[in-house]
Protein backbone atom coordinates (compact mmCIF):
# COMPACT_ATOMS: atom_id res chain seq x y z
CA UNK A 1 0.00 0.00 0.00
CA UNK A 2 1.15 2.97 -1.18
CA UNK A 3 1.83 6.05 1.96
CA UNK A 4 0.30 9.40 1.51
CA UNK A 5 0.96 12.55 2.98
CA UNK A 6 -2.48 13.66 3.56
CA UNK A 7 -2.71 12.88 7.23
CA UNK A 8 0.76 14.98 7.86
CA UNK A 9 1.99 18.39 7.19
CA UNK A 10 3.93 18.06 3.61
CA UNK A 11 7.83 18.96 3.53
CA UNK A 12 8.55 21.85 1.43
CA UNK A 13 10.79 19.31 -0.95
CA UNK A 14 7.71 17.30 -1.49
CA UNK A 15 5.09 19.71 -2.22
CA UNK A 16 7.33 22.01 -4.30
CA UNK A 17 8.92 21.95 -7.55
CA UNK A 18 12.82 21.99 -8.22
CA UNK A 19 14.27 24.16 -11.15
CA UNK A 20 17.57 23.36 -12.69
CA UNK A 21 19.77 26.45 -13.28
CA UNK A 22 22.53 25.79 -15.52
CA UNK A 23 24.30 28.96 -14.28
CA UNK A 24 26.70 29.64 -17.34
CA UNK A 25 24.10 29.97 -19.56
CA UNK A 26 20.77 31.61 -17.64
CA UNK A 27 21.92 35.39 -17.69
CA UNK A 28 25.30 37.52 -18.57
CA UNK A 29 25.26 40.28 -16.17
CA UNK A 30 28.57 41.32 -17.05
CA UNK A 31 28.75 41.59 -20.87
CA UNK A 32 31.25 38.64 -20.99
CA UNK A 33 29.42 36.48 -22.72
CA UNK A 34 28.98 33.85 -19.88
CA UNK A 35 25.89 33.65 -17.33
CA UNK A 36 26.60 34.29 -13.40
CA UNK A 37 25.52 34.83 -9.93
CA UNK A 38 24.13 38.66 -10.78
CA UNK A 39 22.41 37.51 -13.57
CA UNK A 40 20.22 34.71 -11.30
CA UNK A 41 19.60 37.22 -8.96
CA UNK A 42 18.60 39.49 -11.51
CA UNK A 43 15.71 37.34 -13.04
CA UNK A 44 14.50 35.68 -9.71
CA UNK A 45 11.29 37.52 -10.18
CA UNK A 46 10.62 35.74 -13.03
CA UNK A 47 11.16 32.35 -11.25
CA UNK A 48 9.25 33.62 -8.49
CA UNK A 49 5.93 34.67 -11.01
CA UNK A 50 6.71 30.84 -12.92
CA UNK A 51 5.59 29.24 -9.61
CA UNK A 52 8.68 26.96 -8.69
CA UNK A 53 9.77 26.40 -5.11
CA UNK A 54 13.37 25.99 -5.28
CA UNK A 55 16.50 26.39 -8.07
CA UNK A 56 18.99 24.03 -8.36
CA UNK A 57 22.26 25.70 -9.55
CA UNK A 58 24.84 23.19 -11.29
CA UNK A 59 28.55 24.18 -10.13
CA UNK A 60 29.62 27.16 -9.31
CA UNK A 61 33.00 26.63 -7.25
CA UNK A 62 36.35 27.45 -8.52
CA UNK A 63 37.20 25.39 -11.64
CA UNK A 64 39.53 25.22 -13.91
CA UNK A 65 36.36 24.36 -16.23
CA UNK A 66 37.35 20.85 -17.89
CA UNK A 67 34.34 20.33 -17.34
CA UNK A 68 32.06 23.63 -16.95
CA UNK A 69 32.37 23.14 -13.00
CA UNK A 70 32.49 19.25 -12.28
CA UNK A 71 36.14 19.43 -11.68
CA UNK A 72 35.60 21.41 -8.82
CA UNK A 73 39.55 23.35 -7.59
CA UNK A 74 37.70 24.55 -4.39
CA UNK A 75 35.04 23.19 -2.56
CA UNK A 76 34.59 26.51 -0.16
CA UNK A 77 34.62 29.37 -3.14
CA UNK A 78 32.72 30.78 -6.00
CA UNK A 79 34.47 30.43 -9.50
CA UNK A 80 35.27 34.41 -10.25
CA UNK A 81 33.59 33.96 -13.94
CA UNK A 82 30.31 33.80 -11.73
CA UNK A 83 31.12 36.08 -9.13
CA UNK A 84 32.15 35.90 -5.83
CA UNK A 85 31.16 34.91 -2.16
CA UNK A 86 29.21 38.19 -1.55
CA UNK A 87 27.64 37.57 -4.79
CA UNK A 88 26.68 34.42 -3.59
CA UNK A 89 25.49 35.26 -0.20
CA UNK A 90 23.08 38.06 -2.07
CA UNK A 91 21.68 35.55 -4.65
CA UNK A 92 20.84 33.26 -1.20
CA UNK A 93 19.35 36.15 1.11
CA UNK A 94 17.51 37.33 -2.32
CA UNK A 95 16.04 33.85 -3.37
CA UNK A 96 14.89 33.08 0.17
CA UNK A 97 13.42 36.47 0.63
CA UNK A 98 11.09 35.84 -2.08
CA UNK A 99 9.99 32.77 -0.86
CA UNK A 100 12.22 30.27 -2.75
CA UNK A 101 14.82 27.43 -1.83
CA UNK A 102 18.69 27.21 -3.05
CA UNK A 103 20.33 24.26 -3.67
CA UNK A 104 23.76 23.24 -4.64
CA UNK A 105 25.66 21.08 -6.95
CA UNK A 106 28.28 19.28 -5.01
CA UNK A 107 30.66 16.74 -6.93
CA UNK A 108 32.20 14.44 -4.16
CA UNK A 109 33.37 11.61 -6.49
CA UNK A 110 36.50 13.62 -8.25
CA UNK A 111 38.03 17.03 -7.94
CA UNK A 112 40.11 19.11 -10.75
CA UNK A 113 44.18 17.64 -10.76
CA UNK A 114 44.76 21.44 -10.01
CA UNK A 115 42.85 21.00 -6.44
CA UNK A 116 45.54 21.62 -3.79
CA UNK A 117 44.46 18.22 -2.61
CA UNK A 118 45.55 16.64 -5.64
CA UNK A 119 49.12 18.80 -6.55
CA UNK A 120 49.94 17.53 -3.05
CA UNK A 121 48.63 13.91 -4.00
CA UNK A 122 51.16 13.62 -7.28
CA UNK A 123 53.96 15.22 -5.15
CA UNK A 124 55.39 11.64 -3.99
CA UNK A 125 54.01 7.96 -3.04
CA UNK A 126 54.85 9.40 0.78
CA UNK A 127 53.11 12.12 0.45
CA UNK A 128 50.56 12.01 3.47
CA UNK A 129 47.62 13.27 0.74
CA UNK A 130 48.47 10.04 -1.30
CA UNK A 131 45.93 7.83 -0.50
CA UNK A 132 42.77 10.82 -1.02
CA UNK A 133 43.17 9.54 -4.58
CA UNK A 134 43.24 6.42 -5.88
CA UNK A 135 46.84 5.84 -7.22
CA UNK A 136 47.94 2.20 -8.29
CA UNK A 137 50.89 0.59 -9.88
CA UNK A 138 51.11 -0.74 -13.42
CA UNK A 139 50.12 -3.96 -14.74
CA UNK A 140 53.80 -6.70 -14.20
CA UNK A 141 53.57 -6.65 -18.11
CA UNK A 142 52.67 -3.09 -18.16
CA UNK A 143 49.27 -1.33 -18.60
CA UNK A 144 46.63 0.35 -16.52
CA UNK A 145 45.82 -1.58 -13.37
CA UNK A 146 42.57 -2.81 -14.55
CA UNK A 147 40.18 -2.25 -17.56
CA UNK A 148 37.86 0.51 -16.86
CA UNK A 149 36.86 3.17 -19.18
CA UNK A 150 36.42 6.76 -18.96
CA UNK A 151 32.75 8.18 -19.53
CA UNK A 152 34.36 10.91 -21.69
CA UNK A 153 36.01 7.91 -23.51
CA UNK A 154 39.27 6.10 -23.62
CA UNK A 155 40.70 4.35 -20.20
CA UNK A 156 40.35 5.52 -16.53
CA UNK A 157 44.09 5.41 -15.70
CA UNK A 158 46.32 8.18 -16.61
CA UNK A 159 50.22 7.64 -15.95
CA UNK A 160 52.10 9.43 -14.02
CA UNK A 161 55.34 9.70 -14.88
CA UNK A 162 57.34 11.25 -11.66
CA UNK A 163 56.05 8.97 -8.88
CA UNK A 164 55.72 5.98 -11.44
CA UNK A 165 51.98 5.40 -11.47
CA UNK A 166 48.23 5.55 -12.47
CA UNK A 167 45.54 7.69 -11.18
CA UNK A 168 41.77 6.97 -11.59
CA UNK A 169 39.88 9.16 -13.74
CA UNK A 170 36.05 7.65 -14.39
CA UNK A 171 35.40 11.33 -16.33
CA UNK A 172 37.90 13.20 -17.82
CA UNK A 173 42.16 12.53 -17.19
CA UNK A 174 41.93 16.37 -15.47
CA UNK A 175 39.33 14.73 -12.77
CA UNK A 176 41.03 12.59 -10.32
CA UNK A 177 38.57 10.65 -8.40
CA UNK A 178 38.64 10.55 -4.69
CA UNK A 179 39.09 7.91 -2.15
CA UNK A 180 36.35 7.30 -0.32
CA UNK A 181 37.77 4.39 1.49
CA UNK A 182 39.64 7.46 3.16
CA UNK A 183 37.96 9.14 6.26
CA UNK A 184 39.64 12.09 6.18
CA UNK A 185 38.39 12.33 2.14
CA UNK A 186 34.64 11.57 3.95
CA UNK A 187 35.10 14.53 6.23
CA UNK A 188 36.62 16.77 4.19
CA UNK A 189 33.77 16.67 1.88
CA UNK A 190 31.51 16.92 4.54
CA UNK A 191 33.31 19.72 5.76
CA UNK A 192 32.59 21.36 2.55
CA UNK A 193 28.65 20.51 2.92
CA UNK A 194 29.18 22.14 6.23
CA UNK A 195 30.19 25.33 5.11
CA UNK A 196 27.42 26.14 2.62
CA UNK A 197 24.88 24.66 5.01
CA UNK A 198 26.08 27.00 7.84
CA UNK A 199 25.53 29.80 5.12
CA UNK A 200 21.98 28.64 4.80
CA UNK A 201 21.65 26.59 1.28
CA UNK A 202 18.75 24.37 1.50
CA UNK A 203 20.10 20.99 0.27
CA UNK A 204 22.50 19.59 -2.36
CA UNK A 205 22.16 17.81 -5.23
CA UNK A 206 24.54 15.12 -5.07
CA UNK A 207 26.20 14.23 -8.95
CA UNK A 208 26.86 10.88 -9.63
CA UNK A 209 26.43 9.54 -5.88
CA UNK A 210 26.75 6.17 -6.71
CA UNK A 211 30.01 5.69 -7.55
CA UNK A 212 31.80 7.13 -4.99
CA UNK A 213 33.05 3.97 -3.60
CA UNK A 214 34.95 1.33 -6.34
CA UNK A 215 35.50 -2.04 -5.33
CA UNK A 216 38.41 -2.68 -3.16
CA UNK A 217 40.05 -5.45 -5.30
CA UNK A 218 39.28 -3.26 -8.25
CA UNK A 219 38.76 -6.33 -10.71
CA UNK A 220 38.14 -5.64 -14.21
CA UNK A 221 34.41 -4.52 -15.44
CA UNK A 222 32.98 -7.72 -17.59
CA UNK A 223 31.85 -5.99 -21.41
CA UNK A 224 28.82 -5.38 -22.32
CA UNK A 225 28.26 -8.09 -24.71
CA UNK A 226 24.97 -6.15 -26.32
CA UNK A 227 27.12 -2.72 -27.31
CA UNK A 228 27.52 -1.83 -30.55
CA UNK A 229 30.08 0.19 -32.53
CA UNK A 230 28.53 3.75 -32.20
CA UNK A 231 26.65 3.12 -28.92
CA UNK A 232 27.99 5.73 -26.24
CA UNK A 233 31.16 4.61 -25.29
CA UNK A 234 29.88 4.32 -21.56
CA UNK A 235 27.87 1.57 -22.24
CA UNK A 236 30.71 -0.62 -23.26
CA UNK A 237 30.71 -2.12 -19.94
CA UNK A 238 28.99 -3.24 -16.95
CA UNK A 239 30.09 -1.02 -14.23
CA UNK A 240 30.01 -4.06 -11.72
CA UNK A 241 33.05 -3.03 -9.85
CA UNK A 242 33.78 0.80 -10.88
CA UNK A 243 29.93 1.64 -9.02
CA UNK A 244 27.21 1.12 -6.93
CA UNK A 245 29.44 -1.03 -4.51
CA UNK A 246 27.33 -2.19 -1.17
CA UNK A 247 30.04 0.62 1.23
CA UNK A 248 28.23 3.30 -0.77
CA UNK A 249 25.25 3.08 2.12
CA UNK A 250 27.30 4.06 4.59
CA UNK A 251 28.57 6.88 2.87
CA UNK A 252 24.61 7.80 2.02
CA UNK A 253 23.50 7.82 5.57
CA UNK A 254 26.18 9.70 7.02
CA UNK A 255 25.62 12.31 4.63
CA UNK A 256 21.93 12.14 5.77
CA UNK A 257 22.96 12.33 9.49
CA UNK A 258 24.74 15.38 8.34
CA UNK A 259 22.12 17.40 6.88
CA UNK A 260 19.68 16.62 9.46
CA UNK A 261 21.87 18.12 12.03
CA UNK A 262 20.25 21.33 10.30
CA UNK A 263 16.56 20.26 10.79
CA UNK A 264 14.84 17.28 9.94
CA UNK A 265 13.54 17.39 6.91
CA UNK A 266 14.54 21.02 6.49
CA UNK A 267 17.35 20.72 3.97
CA UNK A 268 17.11 17.76 0.88
CA UNK A 269 19.79 16.12 -0.41
CA UNK A 270 19.05 14.83 -4.09
CA UNK A 271 20.80 11.97 -5.92
CA UNK A 272 22.26 11.75 -9.39
CA UNK A 273 22.35 8.00 -9.94
CA UNK A 274 21.36 6.28 -13.30
CA UNK A 275 20.40 2.66 -11.96
CA UNK A 276 17.34 0.06 -12.15
CA UNK A 277 15.13 0.50 -10.00
CA UNK A 278 15.74 -1.89 -7.10
CA UNK A 279 19.38 -1.01 -6.70
CA UNK A 280 17.75 3.07 -7.22
CA UNK A 281 15.43 2.33 -4.31
CA UNK A 282 18.42 1.23 -2.16
CA UNK A 283 19.31 4.89 -1.93
CA UNK A 284 16.26 5.80 0.20
CA UNK A 285 18.11 4.09 2.97
CA UNK A 286 16.33 0.67 4.81
CA UNK A 287 14.90 3.06 7.12
CA UNK A 288 14.54 5.72 4.90
CA UNK A 289 17.88 7.37 5.96
CA UNK A 290 19.49 7.61 2.66
CA UNK A 291 19.04 10.62 0.07
CA UNK A 292 15.78 12.26 0.46
CA UNK A 293 15.02 12.06 -3.46
CA UNK A 294 16.96 9.44 -5.39
CA UNK A 295 16.76 11.01 -9.12
CA UNK A 296 14.06 8.90 -11.00
CA UNK A 297 15.60 9.09 -14.58
CA UNK A 298 12.43 7.11 -16.02
CA UNK A 299 11.09 9.85 -18.07
CA UNK A 300 14.76 11.26 -19.59
CA UNK A 301 15.89 7.35 -20.29
CA UNK A 302 12.59 6.67 -21.98
CA UNK A 303 13.47 4.65 -25.59
CA UNK A 304 9.88 4.92 -27.12
CA UNK A 305 7.64 8.05 -25.97
CA UNK A 306 4.37 5.59 -25.04
CA UNK A 307 0.97 5.71 -22.94
CA UNK A 308 2.13 1.84 -22.80
CA UNK A 309 5.69 2.69 -22.12
CA UNK A 310 4.71 5.08 -19.80
CA UNK A 311 2.22 3.57 -18.04
CA UNK A 312 4.64 0.41 -17.35
CA UNK A 313 7.37 2.58 -15.86
CA UNK A 314 4.93 4.51 -13.54
CA UNK A 315 3.18 1.49 -12.27
CA UNK A 316 6.98 0.02 -11.70
CA UNK A 317 8.49 2.66 -9.73
CA UNK A 318 5.41 3.43 -7.44
CA UNK A 319 5.49 -0.39 -6.33
CA UNK A 320 8.91 -0.70 -5.48
CA UNK A 321 9.17 2.39 -3.94
CA UNK A 322 9.47 1.87 0.17
CA UNK A 323 7.17 2.24 2.30
CA UNK A 324 7.17 5.91 2.88
CA UNK A 325 9.68 7.63 0.52
CA UNK A 326 8.36 10.50 -1.95
CA UNK A 327 8.47 9.49 -5.54
CA UNK A 328 10.26 12.15 -7.74
CA UNK A 329 10.35 12.64 -11.85
CA UNK A 330 12.85 14.20 -14.15
CA UNK A 331 11.69 15.40 -17.83
CA UNK A 332 15.29 17.14 -18.36
CA UNK A 333 18.77 18.03 -17.24
CA UNK A 334 21.46 19.14 -18.54
CA UNK A 335 23.35 15.64 -19.51
CA UNK A 336 20.31 15.15 -21.97
CA UNK A 337 19.21 16.08 -25.24
CA UNK A 338 15.93 18.42 -24.63
CA UNK A 339 12.44 16.93 -24.53
CA UNK A 340 11.25 18.76 -27.35
CA UNK A 341 14.05 17.48 -29.52
CA UNK A 342 13.40 13.94 -28.27
CA UNK A 343 9.53 14.01 -28.38
CA UNK A 344 8.46 16.98 -30.72
CA UNK A 345 7.02 19.99 -29.29
CA UNK A 346 3.32 18.65 -29.69
CA UNK A 347 4.20 15.81 -27.30
CA UNK A 348 6.92 17.94 -25.13
CA UNK A 349 3.19 19.57 -24.29
CA UNK A 350 1.79 16.65 -23.15
CA UNK A 351 5.15 15.67 -21.01
CA UNK A 352 5.12 19.07 -19.45
CA UNK A 353 1.21 17.95 -17.73
CA UNK A 354 2.66 14.49 -16.84
CA UNK A 355 5.50 15.90 -15.11
CA UNK A 356 3.25 18.71 -13.25
CA UNK A 357 0.46 16.30 -12.67
CA UNK A 358 2.21 12.89 -11.56
CA UNK A 359 2.61 12.20 -7.76
CA UNK A 360 6.12 13.37 -6.12
CA UNK A 361 8.36 16.12 -7.13
CA UNK A 362 9.11 17.18 -10.11
CA UNK A 363 12.33 18.89 -11.73
CA UNK A 364 12.54 21.05 -14.81
CA UNK A 365 15.39 21.92 -16.26
CA UNK A 366 15.75 25.73 -17.34
CA UNK A 367 14.45 26.69 -20.98
CA UNK A 368 12.13 23.36 -21.22
CA UNK A 369 9.29 25.93 -19.99
CA UNK A 370 9.35 27.79 -23.51
CA UNK A 371 9.84 24.73 -25.68
CA UNK A 372 13.74 25.44 -26.14
CA UNK A 373 15.53 22.61 -28.24
CA UNK A 374 18.89 21.53 -28.89
CA UNK A 375 20.70 24.06 -30.81
CA UNK A 376 23.02 22.51 -32.98
CA UNK A 377 26.76 23.49 -32.31
CA UNK A 378 29.44 23.47 -35.23
CA UNK A 379 32.85 21.44 -34.26
CA UNK A 380 34.50 24.67 -33.73
CA UNK A 381 32.30 26.17 -31.20
CA UNK A 382 31.91 23.06 -28.89
CA UNK A 383 33.20 22.98 -25.36
CA UNK A 384 32.19 19.65 -24.03
CA UNK A 385 34.84 17.09 -23.21
CA UNK A 386 32.48 14.72 -23.35
CA UNK A 387 32.18 15.47 -27.40
CA UNK A 388 35.87 15.73 -27.92
CA UNK A 389 36.53 12.84 -26.19
CA UNK A 390 33.27 11.08 -27.64
CA UNK A 391 32.47 12.84 -31.32
CA UNK A 392 28.65 12.75 -31.29
CA UNK A 393 27.67 12.47 -27.69
CA UNK A 394 28.36 15.86 -26.57
CA UNK A 395 26.44 17.74 -23.75
CA UNK A 396 26.61 21.68 -25.76
CA UNK A 397 23.22 21.50 -27.78
CA UNK A 398 21.29 21.24 -24.08
CA UNK A 399 23.13 23.93 -22.51
CA UNK A 400 22.78 27.13 -24.64
CA UNK A 401 21.84 30.41 -23.59
CA UNK A 402 18.65 31.13 -21.90
CA UNK A 403 15.57 32.77 -24.31
CA UNK A 404 14.42 35.83 -23.01
CA UNK A 405 13.43 38.00 -25.77
CA UNK A 406 14.01 38.19 -29.48
CA UNK A 407 17.14 40.91 -29.36
CA UNK A 408 19.84 39.41 -31.50
CA UNK A 409 21.42 37.38 -28.05
CA UNK A 410 18.07 36.89 -26.54
CA UNK A 411 18.36 39.61 -24.21
CA UNK A 412 21.18 36.93 -22.33
CA UNK A 413 23.85 39.09 -22.85
CA UNK A 414 24.51 42.66 -25.15
CA UNK A 415 24.11 42.07 -29.15
CA UNK A 416 27.86 42.97 -29.23
CA UNK A 417 28.86 40.38 -26.98
CA UNK A 418 29.36 36.62 -27.85
CA UNK A 419 27.80 34.46 -25.86
CA UNK A 420 30.00 31.14 -25.00
CA UNK A 421 27.67 28.92 -27.00
CA UNK A 422 25.70 30.08 -29.33
CA UNK A 423 21.75 30.80 -29.97
CA UNK A 424 19.04 28.78 -31.78
CA UNK A 425 17.96 30.06 -34.78
CA UNK A 426 14.18 30.62 -33.82
CA UNK A 427 14.62 32.33 -30.27
CA UNK A 428 12.82 35.45 -31.57
CA UNK A 429 9.56 33.02 -31.68
CA UNK A 430 10.23 30.80 -28.60
CA UNK A 431 11.32 33.61 -25.62
CA UNK A 432 10.05 34.68 -22.66
CA UNK A 433 8.89 38.06 -23.51
CA UNK A 434 7.05 36.68 -26.02
CA UNK A 435 5.51 33.74 -24.36
CA UNK A 436 4.53 35.47 -21.34
CA UNK A 437 1.49 37.26 -23.35
CA UNK A 438 0.75 34.44 -25.72
CA UNK A 439 -2.03 32.61 -23.92
CA UNK A 440 -1.57 29.82 -26.00
CA UNK A 441 2.00 29.03 -25.11
CA UNK A 442 4.19 26.94 -23.47
CA UNK A 443 5.03 29.26 -20.91
CA UNK A 444 1.62 29.96 -20.11
CA UNK A 445 0.75 26.27 -19.87
CA UNK A 446 3.72 25.30 -17.31
CA UNK A 447 2.86 28.32 -15.55
CA UNK A 448 -0.55 27.40 -15.53
CA UNK A 449 0.34 23.38 -14.46
CA UNK A 450 2.18 25.18 -11.52
CA UNK A 451 -0.22 27.42 -10.18
CA UNK A 452 -2.92 24.41 -10.65
CA UNK A 453 -0.51 22.13 -8.77
CA UNK A 454 0.07 24.24 -5.86
CA UNK A 455 -3.60 25.37 -5.51
CA UNK A 456 -4.48 21.36 -5.37
CA UNK A 457 -3.83 18.74 -2.03
CA UNK A 458 -4.42 16.49 -4.53
CA UNK A 459 -1.97 17.53 -7.07
CA UNK A 460 0.86 18.08 -4.76
CA UNK A 461 0.50 14.89 -2.34
CA UNK A 462 -1.93 13.14 -3.24
CA UNK A 463 -2.37 9.43 -4.34
CA UNK A 464 -2.07 8.25 -7.64
CA UNK A 465 -4.11 5.77 -8.99
CA UNK A 466 -4.18 4.45 -12.87
CA UNK A 467 -7.41 4.12 -14.66
CA UNK A 468 -7.51 0.68 -16.50
CA UNK A 469 -10.96 -0.77 -18.55
CA UNK A 470 -12.05 -2.02 -21.63
CA UNK A 471 -13.05 1.98 -22.83
CA UNK A 472 -9.44 3.23 -23.01
CA UNK A 473 -7.46 3.69 -25.99
CA UNK A 474 -3.67 1.94 -25.76
CA UNK A 475 -2.50 5.10 -27.21
CA UNK A 476 -3.68 7.08 -24.06
CA UNK A 477 -2.54 7.34 -20.25
CA UNK A 478 -5.13 8.17 -17.71
CA UNK A 479 -4.76 7.98 -13.90
CA UNK A 480 -6.03 9.99 -11.05
CA UNK A 481 -4.91 12.14 -8.44
CA UNK A 482 -6.87 12.25 -4.90
CA UNK A 483 -6.64 13.82 -1.25
CA UNK A 484 -9.58 13.39 0.49
CA UNK A 485 -12.97 14.26 -1.44
CA UNK A 486 -10.93 16.34 -3.44
CA UNK A 487 -10.43 14.24 -7.36
CA UNK A 488 -8.65 15.20 -10.21
CA UNK A 489 -8.39 12.92 -13.72
CA UNK A 490 -5.70 13.05 -16.30
CA UNK A 491 -6.25 11.81 -19.87
CA UNK A 492 -2.97 11.96 -22.13
CA UNK A 493 -3.39 11.60 -25.62
CA UNK A 494 -0.11 10.25 -26.50
CA UNK A 495 -0.91 9.70 -30.65
CA UNK A 496 -1.22 11.80 -33.93
CA UNK A 497 -4.70 10.78 -33.64
CA UNK A 498 -8.01 12.03 -32.23
CA UNK A 499 -9.12 9.41 -29.31
CA UNK A 500 -12.12 9.11 -27.51
CA UNK A 501 -12.61 7.61 -24.51
CA UNK A 502 -15.06 5.77 -22.58
CA UNK A 503 -14.82 6.40 -18.79
CA UNK A 504 -16.68 5.43 -16.42
CA UNK A 505 -16.09 7.68 -13.76
CA UNK A 506 -19.31 8.88 -11.96
CA UNK A 507 -20.71 12.57 -11.17
CA UNK A 508 -20.06 15.78 -13.29
CA UNK A 509 -16.70 16.65 -14.71
CA UNK A 510 -14.76 19.90 -15.65
CA UNK A 511 -12.21 20.10 -18.14
CA UNK A 512 -9.88 22.82 -15.46
CA UNK A 513 -6.91 22.97 -18.42
CA UNK A 514 -6.17 21.46 -21.47
CA UNK A 515 -2.36 21.01 -23.01
CA UNK A 516 -3.82 23.24 -25.86
CA UNK A 517 -5.22 25.74 -23.65
CA UNK A 518 -8.19 26.51 -25.49
CA UNK A 519 -10.20 24.42 -23.35
CA UNK A 520 -12.73 24.40 -20.21
CA UNK A 521 -15.79 23.37 -19.05
CA UNK A 522 -17.94 19.98 -18.49
CA UNK A 523 -16.78 16.86 -20.15
CA UNK A 524 -18.59 14.37 -20.68
CA UNK A 525 -16.45 11.14 -19.41
CA UNK A 526 -18.78 8.39 -21.31
CA UNK A 527 -17.69 9.39 -24.37
CA UNK A 528 -14.39 11.96 -23.51
CA UNK A 529 -12.52 13.23 -26.86
CA UNK A 530 -8.51 14.19 -27.09
CA UNK A 531 -7.51 15.41 -29.90
CA UNK A 532 -3.89 14.61 -31.55
CA UNK A 533 -1.23 15.14 -28.51
CA UNK A 534 -3.70 17.13 -26.21
CA UNK A 535 -4.03 15.99 -22.70
CA UNK A 536 -6.60 17.15 -19.91
CA UNK A 537 -6.94 17.85 -16.19
CA UNK A 538 -10.48 17.17 -15.67
CA UNK A 539 -12.23 18.19 -11.87
CA UNK A 540 -14.17 15.52 -10.46
CA UNK A 541 -16.89 16.32 -8.27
Amino acid sequence: MVSTLEDRPPLWWQRGAVYQIYPRSFMDSNADGVGDLKGIAAKLDYLAWLGVDAIWLSPIFPSPMADFGYDVSNYTGIEPVFGTLADFDDLLEETHRRGLKLLLDLVPNHTSDEHEWFRQSRLSRDNPRRDWYIWRDPTPGGGPPNNWESNFGGPAWEWDAPTGQYYLHLFHTKQPDLNWRNPQVRQAIYGAMRFWLDRGVDGFRIDVLNMLIKDEQLRDNPFNADWQPGDPPWMRQHKLYSDDQPEMQEIVQEMRQLVEQYGAGQRVLIGEIYLPLPRLMRYYGQELNGVHLPFNFQLIELEHWSARSLREIIKAYEAVLPPGAWPNWVLGNHDKSRIVSRIGSAQARVAQMLLLTLRGTPTLYYGDELGMHDVPIPPELAHDPQEMGSPGFGRDPERTPMQWDASPNAGFCPPAVTPWLPLAEDHEEINIAREESDPFSMLTLVRSLLELRRSSLALEIGRYQAVENDGLSQDCLVYLRVAGVERYLVALNFSAEEQILALSEPGPAQVIISTLLDRTGTAELSALKLRPAEGCLIKLS
